[in-house]
């Protein structure tokens, strides 16, 4: 199934639904996908676009904004992040459901599509610290993304 999957630039990096949400609400998050998403491939499960999208109404209800926008921001990012389907991860699932049981066991395409392609997760989420996929976070993702800089 792993060959099934999008193809992937030299390296690659996972987000979760949290970083997701934060890009379509926030500016960081946002900036850093823009500045490296052309150099970087971008994935995130179909399972966090669905979260994502039954997130976002509510959060712009609470923030007092217009949902359009903010939807019209979430396309334009999909433009750079690549959606996979879950049916791809069938090969990882175990594994990944047994690496996350005891913290979110809802997670797992997160850490399925990590050992799937082999890249580190982006999220703000402790749950995946300790599930044996590499971890950044966005006050510290910028190392891993310009790590190829000069």
């Amino acid at each position: 199934m792993a060959q099934d999957l999008p193809q992937i630039a030299a390296r690659a990096l996972v987000l979760d639904a949290n970083i997701v949400l934060r890009a379509v609400l926030g500016r960081r998050a946002r900036t850093l996908i823009e500045r490296y998403g052309e150099r970087i491939t971008m994935l995130t499960p179909a399972s966090c676009l669905a979260e994502v999208n039954d997130y976002l109404p509510a959060l712009c209800r609470k923030r007092a904004w217009d949902l359009a926008p903010s939807q019209g921001l979430l396309q334009a990012l999909l433009g750079t992040i690549q959606i996979v389907e879950l049916s791809l991860l069938g090969d990882f699932e175990a594994e990944a459901r047994q690496r996350i049981a005891t913290r979110d066991p809802d997670d797992w395409p997160v850490v399925a599509l990590a050992l799937a392609i082999d890249s580190p997760v982006w999220t703000e989420d402790a749950d995946f610290f300790g599930a044996g996929v590499a971890t950044w976070t966005t006050d510290t993702v910028e190392l891993y993304l310009k790590s190829d800089d000069d």
